[in-house]
Parts: C-alpha cells; structure tokens; sequence
C-alpha cells in the first residue's frame, strides 16, 4: 500500500485533481456537518441558540484560525524536504513542529478563555445570547489541544501527498458528531454545550486515526534525536508557519468588526448574519480545497525545483475554481431565500440572508481564484505577501462597513466581503507572478 505521494512526476492535472478530491470531500463533509449543525441547533434550541454559537464563529476563527495557518505553514517546510528528498531534515522539521504546537497550544487555550467574556462584551453580545456563547466558547477552546493535533497530523499527511486519510477520518468523525449532536439535544437536553462536546469528540476520533496512518510511514518515523533542539529549524518553521497564522488571525479581526456591527442591529441580524456565514464557508469549500492542492503540489515541485510544473498545476487550478464558481454561484443568486429556510424559522432573518446572498454570489470568482494565489505565494516561500493581504482584507472590510452600514444596512456586511476578496487577489496575483516568473528566467538561463 503506498504510503506518501510523490507530485513532482506524472500528469499535472491527474495528480492535482487526485489530490484534490479527497481535500474537497473532506471539508465539505466538515461543512456540511456545520451546516447540518446549524440546522439542528436552529430547529432543536431555536433561533437564539444559533444565534449565540454563530455569535462565537469570529471568535473560535481568530484562535483555530491561526493554528491552521500554523500548520498550514510548516508542511509548506515538509512537503519541500519532502520534494527534495531530504527525509533527514523532514524528520527534523516535524519533531520540531510538534514541539512548537504544543507550546502555542497550551498559551491559545489559557489566553482564549481570560479573554472571552471581556471579548464578547466587545462585540455588543446580547444579554439574550451571551451565556450560550460563554458556554460553547469554553468548551472550545478547552479542546484546543484535540482541535490543533488533528490540524497538525492532517499537515503532515498532505504535505506527503496522502489526502485520502484524513477524508476517511473526517467521514467518519462527521457521521459521529451528528449522531452525538442528535443525541445531546435532541434526549440529553444539553444545548450548546452538547453541540460543543460533540465537536471535541469528533475531532479527537479524526486526530487518533491520522496518527494511526503517521505511525507506519517508514520516512517519518521518529526517533529521539530528531528531538534534539535545532534553532534554524525552528526558525524555518516560525518564518512560515506564523505569518499564515497572522493572516487568518488578522484576517478574523476584520469579520469580528463587521459582526461587533451585526451584532448591534439587534438579534435577528446575528442569526441572519450567522447563516451567511455558514454558507459563505461551504460554498468557498472547492476554492479552498483547491488552494491546499495547490500549495501540496507547488511546494514539493519548488523544493524539486521544478519551476514549469508550478505554471502547469496554476492553470489546472483556476479551471477547477471557475467550475466551481459558476455552480455555486449561480445558486447564491437563483435561490437564496431557499438556503435560507433550510437554516432559519423568522421571516425577517430570512429576508436578510436573501438579500446578502446574491451580491456575494455573484463575486464568488474572486475569493476562489484568491485561494489558489495566495497558496502559490505561501508554497514557494513568501509567506509574507499573504500576510500583508490578510491585513489589507481587514482594513478593506472595515472601512466599507464604517462607510456604507448607515447608508446600506446589513448588504454592507456582503459588499464587505466582495470588496476585501477583490483587494487580495490582486495584490497575491502580482507576487505568485513576480515570484514564478523570476524562478522560470533562472531555469531559461542556466
């Protein structure tokens, strides 16, 4: 059975879209679990519990956020020892990895619950959701240490090209977490709390068995040396992994400010908010998936120094991200009050996910090509760049819903999203280019 994937040879699109599906599957199916969630925390505890759990999604993606842009980071340095055949130094890189985890792990978990009732106090929480988001965010964060060991064991696997693990992983774990959610509200009457432990449950059964998989890879089997401290690897690994982290986290500053915002419309504009929010996720699913294909693929062929086959996988991406597009797309613009009423009971949250649906709909081009950019500049080592645009996405949707909230309403929040998709594209368009192109012209002229 083969046990790690070599990118660097074969058909691009082959390779790429076998790589891809899994990654697709696997958050879809971590979607369309929070979708599901979202139903039966909607219809079980009603439109105020969705509305607090939606209330802590800016939040819980400011913490988890920045532990998959960690993660997400360092396997950019395992796939590229991986392409390169440096298995020593993968071996290294990974044991060092661990050991920065669990150091961040154990400061994001103290320091997310001190700051989560002054944080949420920030927002404008209502008095009618606050202790339901309390409640969900404890449980949460406490589970931090479950939720960053399953992003780090993911990491590594697709970073070797294995994406069909944690699928398999993610299948079963989802099929789980409903049934628990089911169970703990629907016989236990345990609210938000039973959603919360149900999420922590799962992800503890998806963490055990990609480690089972880790374990007989021969590559990376660990020994007590590869522990030994080594500075510049560490180094390495912070210089790629935190300036993804920031961007996620930077990135979740600026949603926080549109729902602080949302929030101060009163109730029914969180839940509202929260549904869009949901299904902005799910449906930016195929761009994402896309991005971590890419980012798998450009990282070993840049470690191999296979600078044309980057060129190759980039056109295949974008057909897949256009694909995607004009599905999806088209049902945020056909049917928007009909995703709606799957996820909530008021006419008036209703009549606002309709009106918010569209406009993002319509722009969703732009955030999935922004994906398949963005992982080319992170994967050939300028995580900066994406840095740089996470903060120019914060400050772009900031501004717009500074500006047009009193003038617009709650589209402002929509506007806000198409606006900051836009303003990164273009900045991680020229630098993947600028980038490539000079990698191209050092082949050409050797």
């Amino acid at each position: 059975m083969q046990q790690t994937y070599d990118l660097t040879e074969g058909k691009v699109s082959k390779l790429i879209l076998k790589f891809f599906f899994p990654i697709f599957l696997t958050n879809m199916l971590q979607q369309l679990y929070n979708v599901a969630d979202t139903v039966i925390v909607g219809k079980g505890l009603g439109d105020n519990a969705l509305g607090a759990v939606g209330n802590m999604s800016s939040l819980t993606y400011f913490v988890i956020g920045f532990s998959n842009g960690l993660t997400g980071g360092f396997s950019i340095i395992f796939a590229q020892y991986y392409g390169a055949k440096k298995y020593d130094a993968l071996r290294r890189s990974i044991a060092t990895a661990i050991k920065l985890c669990f150091m961040i792990t154990v400061g994001l978990t103290a320091g997310s619950i001190i700051a989560l009732r002054p944080v949420l106090n920030l927002l404008q929480t209502s008095s009618l959701i606050i202790d339901d988001s309390l409640t969900y965010g404890y449980v949460i964060f406490g589970g931090l240490i479950v939720t960053i060991g399953y992003n780090l064991c993911g990491a590594i696997l697709r970073s070797l090209g294995d994406s069909k693990t944690p699928f398999i992983a993610i299948l079963i774990s989802t099929i789980i977490n409903i049934i628990l959610n089911l169970i703990f509200i629907f016989v236990f009457d345990m609210g938000v709390f039973g959603v919360a432990i149900a999420t922590i449950i799962a992800q503890f059964i998806s963490m055990l068995m990609c480690l089972k998989k880790l374990r007989r890879i021969d590559i990376i089997k660990l020994k007590k040396s590869d522990f030994t401290s080594d500075f510049h690897m560490g180094l390495n690994l912070i210089k790629n992994g935190v300036p993804m982290a920031l961007m996620n986290s930077i990135t979740s500053i600026g949603i926080m400010v549109i729902q602080y915002f949302v929030n101060g419309l009163g109730v029914a504009y969180t839940s509202a908010y929260s549904a869009c929010g949901k299904y902005i996720n799910l449906f930016i699913e195929p761009g994402c998936s896309t991005g971590i294909a890419m980012s798998a693929f450009t990282s070993q062929n840049y470690g191999a120094g296979k600078y044309k086959r980057i060129r190759e996988g980039l056109r295949v991406s974008l057909i897949i991200v256009t694909i995607a597009y004009l599905i999806l797309g088209t049902a945020m613009v056909l049917i928007p009050r009909t995703l709606a009423g799957w996820m909530l009971s008021g006419a008036k949250p209703i009549s606002l996910v309709a009106e918010f649906m569209p406009i993002c709909g319509y722009t969703l081009i732009f955030i999935n090509f922004l994906f398949v950019y963005r992982s080319g500049c992170q994967a050939m080592g300028h995580p900066f760049v994406p840095m740089i645009s996470g903060i120019l996405e914060m400050v772009i949707r900031v501004a717009v819903i500074l500006l047009f909230v009193s003038k617009i309403g709650f589209v402002a929040t929509a506007w806000s999203n198409t606006v900051a998709w836009l303003g990164a594209l273009i900045l991680n368009f020229i630098a993947f280019e600028v980038n490539l192109r000079k990698k191209e012209r050092s082949i050409k002229y050797m």
